[in-house]
């Protein structure tokens, strides 16, 4: 895998900064905050820079079967793609919609938040683009941001209103509705709000057994991580409470490991930047610093045990000592 800065994509806004690899090791770029957080590294595994030159880096989703991580460049319009083997960055989709983040559904078809359409799409194994959902109550959703697939087929996404706020990110427009969370159920199409009063929810993802749902708010002073309960079989929540208090750090996308831990995409500023991991119990546990604010996060290689990371305007990747749950 390149350890020197790799070729920025087609259409590239940026010059890339110097990005080397670390000598030493282990990383001094991993950060151990407590003991446990020892355990969650490989000596000798380093953060790698993969590619470079984009203008906002999102919603990373790891594809075994193509041997490919896809993200999003949101100010660019594009989907962006970058290939395991050769490590050849090429654009999988321009226009994209302003698409934001993604998932794979238990089918293993990328599920992908759109700014731009404000809805959420499934993109077919022939490649087609099937809408899934746009509007609740005859209104325009927001500008849906993060999305995750229950292992029940259901579909849960975040809808604040960042991508209508101006022309960079998607197409300046007035709300129509709260910014909630939202579940879409595979069968019937219905779509419901599971989690309101939530101020601008960003990043989501599940524990590893689905007892418990985490939502970031990203407009409370700090930001919090939220944690609910799932009820009602999986298709509601309950018990809302603050699990982590990002102090000044700003958490983002996330995603959980088999142990439980939270991997968060984590800023801004100086010793603030890259990724932040926390204990299911809220305990942080270890902080992987970069050069830029850290945007999302998804496991992936054929053990799930490789962490790539959407931050400002590059994406990077380190080999962990635990894996990524299935499907997350």
């Amino acid at each position: 895998m390149p350890t020197s800065p790799a070729k920025a994509a087609p259409g590239a806004a940026r010059t890339e900064s110097p990005w080397v690899a670390a000598l030493r090791l282990p990383d001094p770029a991993l950060e151990v905050l407590a003991a446990e957080g020892a355990q969650l590294r490989l000596m000798n595994a380093s953060v790698e820079r993969l590619a470079g030159g984009m203008r906002w880096c999102e919603g990373p989703v790891y594809f075994g079967d193509a041997r490919c991580l896809l993200w999003s460049d949101i100010p660019n319009n594009r989907i962006l793609r970058w290939d395991e083997e050769t490590g050849v960055v090429s654009v999988y989709r321009s226009p994209s919609n302003f698409a934001n983040g993604h998932t794979r559904d238990r089918q293993g078809r990328l599920l992908t938040c759109e700014h731009g359409a404000r809805r959420i799409t499934r993109t077919e194994y022939d490649g087609s683009i099937t809408p899934l959902a746009s509007h609740f109550e005859g209104k325009r959703l927001n500008s849906p941001n993060d999305i995750v697939c229950k292992s029940d087929g259901s579909i849960w996404f975040t809808d604040p209103s960042f991508g209508i706020l101006h022309h960079y990110e998607g197409h300046a427009a007035t709300p129509e509705l709260p910014t909630d969370v939202y579940r879409l159920e595979p069968d019937s199409g219905r779509l419901s709000v599971v989690a309101s009063g939530i101020n601008f929810p960003n990043g989501l993802a599940f524990s590893p057994d689905e007892s418990k749902l985490y939502i970031v708010e990203c407009r409370s002073t700090p930001r919090v991580i939220l944690a609910y309960d799932l009820v009602d079989a999986g298709t509601a929540l309950a018990g809302r409470r603050t699990l982590i208090d990002s102090d000044r750090g700003t958490p983002d996308g996330f995603r959980c490991d088999v142990q439980g831990n939270l991997w968060c995409g984590w800023g801004m500023g100086e010793g603030l930047d890259g990724v932040r991991v926390f204990s299911a119990e809220g305990k942080p546990l270890l902080h992987i610093h970069l050069p830029e604010r850290c945007a999302n996060v998804c496991f992936g290689g054929p053990a799930r045990n490789r962490l790539f990371m959407a931050a400002s305007h590059s994406v990077y990747s380190l080999y962990v000592a635990t894996q990524g749950v299935a499907g997350g």
